[in-house]
């Protein structure tokens, strides 16, 4: 019943997180980017830790050239099922090495915060840094501290979910702190019933370390940005210390930013 993380989940994955406003996310970072003078249409994108593709889709729209990176194999068919025509390559956030440049790096869905240790969270930063064209935007959005140990009210979701093939998931997360090892961990059961009746149960546990805007801002200031912002959703107001998510937009060298 227990499975490694992002792999039973994928086939489950986009019922549950259907109402993740995907659509949303892309209009306030493509709005900062056409503010900084990074026009869309023709870009180029990579989209890091894409899972089933749901943010990849919306650059797609909005006329990017994208390609999206995961280092899950069972999200990455979802992904190429659901957004026909996108490269989807699999790669691992701290070590993923493309051969080319990009006008912009995305990583949405607090997926950094998977990476548990500051020194991993450096070398994904690196490597996003590696990844950008003269001029180009790195985007990304972690939780914070507070937002890991306090994830969700009473410390669980639970619901049930149409499958888009006939069926239906049930599902309940819940949702502890490790004060010890700082780390916020999920226990994520579903129970997965089928058009035919058969029913099949599985469980993902998943770890995530919160990064404040004290933690982030050393590791970009040593990447040879030419400048960055730490905002809130969605105001790009500046955080405060009761913010449970932070999105940063780092600027390449190069540019008219």
């Amino acid at each position: 019943m227990q499975h490694e993380p992002f792999t039973a989940l994928a086939a489950v994955y986009d019922a549950i997180m259907a109402d993740v406003e995907y659509d949303h996310w892309a209009d306030f970072v493509l709005t900062y980017a056409r503010d900084g003078g990074l026009e869309p249409a023709g870009a180029s994108a990579l989209d890091l830790a894409c899972g089933t593709g749901g943010f990849t889709r919306e650059l797609l729209a909005a006329g990017l050239d994208v390609t999206g990176l995961d280092g899950s194999a069972a999200m990455l068919t979802e992904a190429r099922r659901r957004v026909p025509g996108v490269d989807f390559v699999a790669g691992d956030l701290r070590d993923f090495e493309l051969g080319r440049r990009f006008d912009l790096v995305t990583c949405v869905f607090d997926s950094l915060n998977n990476l548990l240790t500051p020194a991993e969270l450096a070398q994904a930063l690196a490597r996003c840094r590696a990844h950008l064209a003269p001029g180009g935007l790195l985007a990304f959005d972690v939780n914070t501290r507070l937002g890991v140990r306090e994830l969700w009210e009473d410390d669980a979701v639970e619901g049930v979910a149409p499958l888009a093939g006939g069926g239906e998931v049930h599902y309940h997360w819940s949702h502890h702190h490790d004060p010890a090892a700082d780390l916020g961990v999920v226990q994520a059961f579903c129970r997965v019933l089928g058009e035919d009746g058969e029913t099949q149960e599985f469980i993902e546990t998943h770890r995530e370390r919160g990064y404040d805007p004290a933690d982030l801002e050393p590791l970009l200031a040593g990447l040879d940005f030419a400048r960055f912002e730490i905002v809130e959703y969605p105001d790009y107001a500046p955080p405060t210390a009761d913010t449970p998510r932070v999105w940063v937009f780092a600027w390449a060298p190069g540019g008219d930013t």
